[in-house]
């Protein structure tokens, strides 16, 4: 039996000094936007999985990651709870940033995402679709 997964994971806003964002498209499901997000391994620090991410996700180097010093729980929805220990509800998400100097190009783990885009702060913040995802943006002023 595959061990389950940790409820607790990172968001990691990357974004450059005038505040453009990069927002990634899920694969599932479709229009999902969101920053970079991931799961503690059970080995794993925060910050370990905050640079892990980075990297899997768009392919850039983790370098001046900053820990927001936040934590938001929010419930796991239904259709990914199975994923969990039985009775867990609920997982901890660790805010984090990432400035880069300018629009860099990113490489996509196409097995998660099916799209990115940089884009301003305000249509950032419109666009993503998890509520911590927005606050986290929304910080950003």
């Amino acid at each position: 039996m595959a061990e389950h997964s940790r409820p607790e994971s990172v968001l990691v806003v990357i974004h450059t000094p005038g505040r453009e964002c990069l927002l990634l498209e899920r694969v599932h499901p479709r229009g999902f936007w969101q920053s970079v997000t991931g799961t503690l391994r059970w080995d794993e620090t925060p910050a370990e999985t905050a640079a892990r991410e980075v990297r899997e996700e768009t392919g850039l180097a983790p370098v001046g990651l900053v820990d927001a010093g936040i934590q938001r729980a929010f419930p796991i929805l239904p259709e990914w709870r199975d994923r969990y220990s039985p009775g867990v509800t609920e997982n901890v998400e660790h805010l984090w940033y990432l400035e880069v100097a300018e629009i860099l190009q990113v490489t996509l783990n196409a097995a998660e995402h099916a799209a990115c885009r940089w884009v301003g702060l305000e249509e950032a913040i419109e666009t993503v679709a998890s509520w911590t995802n927005r606050e986290a943006l929304e910080r950003l002023r």
